[in-house]
């Protein structure tokens, strides 16, 4: 059975062909990181026009790399959300107007189900439950995978996502979009030890994350060295900083795997590729005994390749949509189907 995903959540036009929601066919993925890179992130009225006239294009070539015709697939399946709005409705509506008129079934995908569902792609063998740990730009989550459709969130940040937490430091000691994958190799050449930084908790919820205040920290040790004239040392910082945000998000992962008992665990989103995290979790892996699965890098950031994955199993369980699908800025990655269709 072949899927045809689009991907539109962001600054990502993205589309793929996945062959029962485990082989690629095909990834396509038009980035748009050197325009917004000008502006220090994503401007959102810039990322829906260039999905505007990307999208047709990338379609067609993730079709043409898969050698594969529209009468060939057996669904479309769409991130619906979260995301940025604009950017979202250019997938959705390409989507419901390819699957009207090509008669296919049209499937929307919940963002944060496609990355946790890349871990198929790498990893032909593993199948819910496990625990997962969704960590990217806008959200951090522990998930609680007990089927490939059915996902309990165990855990969430009260605030800034690890991935946001990483962009905004690195904006503050001069790193250039996408400040996050840069902050990690800068990180790779200083020292974690040379600045002391918070480990926030919540209060009454301990599994949960909150990372404004460790974002905080990092700025206000900025401004006091600058009022100062003392010079930072950003490579130091950088490792701190990154060990801080890596060593919070392992605590509570590791915390939430003893306590169930799981025996699987994964990692998925953008924050997944960073080097000290997937590290870290190998020695949490080897210190419980729990199997650890992480995404291929290439599969770590936005694309369609998971959006077709997770499509798979929400079309083989019956979650298709009508005409009136609609796009959501934000949606519980734990919201029943049928909020898909309000």
């Amino acid at each position: 059975m072949l899927i045809l995903g689009i991907e539109t959540s962001c600054d990502e036009t993205a589309a793929a062909v996945v062959e029962d929601g485990r082989r690629v066919l095909s990834s396509v993925v038009a980035s748009q990181i050197e325009e917004h890179k000008i502006y220090g992130g994503v401007v959102p009225e810039i990322a829906s026009r260039r999905h505007s006239e990307a999208i047709t294009a990338v379609v067609s070539g993730a079709l043409d790399e898969a050698g594969a015709a529209i009468s060939d697939v057996s669904a479309v399946a769409v991130t619906y959300a979260p995301g940025l709005i604009g950017a979202l409705l250019v997938g959705v509506n390409f989507a419901k107007g390819l699957a009207l008129s090509a008669d296919l079934p049209l499937v929307p995908v919940h963002h944060l189900r496609g990355h946790i569902a890349a871990n198929y792609l790498s990893h032909g063998e593993l199948e819910p439950p496990f625990l997962c740990l969704v960590v990217s730009g806008g959200h951090s989550h522990i998930v609680d995978v007990g089927d490939y459709c059915t996902l309990d969130v165990v855990a969430r940040t009260r605030d800034d996502a690890a991935g946001e937490a990483f962009d905004k430091a690195a904006r503050a000691m001069g790193i250039p979009y996408p400040g996050g994958v840069e902050l990690d190799k800068i990180a790779e050449g200083g020292d974690p030890g040379a600045y002391k930084l918070p480990r926030p908790r919540v209060e009454g919820s301990p599994l949960d994350f909150s990372f404004s205040g460790l974002k905080t920290a990092a700025l206000n040790l900025l401004n006091s060295a600058r009022q100062r004239g003392e010079e930072i040392n950003v490579p130091d910082l950088c490792a701190s900083y990154r060990r801080a945000v890596v060593e919070y998000l392992v605590d509570h992962f590791g915390t939430a795997v003893r306590e169930s008992g799981a025996g699987r665990m994964a990692a998925a989103g953008g924050v997944s590729a960073n080097r000290l995290l997937r590290r870290e979790l190998e020695a949490l892996s080897r210190e419980t005994g729990a199997a650890l699965y992480l995404p291929e890098l290439r599969y770590c950031g936005d694309n369609a390749a998971m959006i077709a994955a997770q499509g798979y199993y929400e079309f083989i369980n019956g979650h298709t949509a009508g005409m009136g699908l609609n796009a959501y800025p934000q949606m519980d990655i734990g919201e029943s189907f049928s909020a898909a269709l309000l």
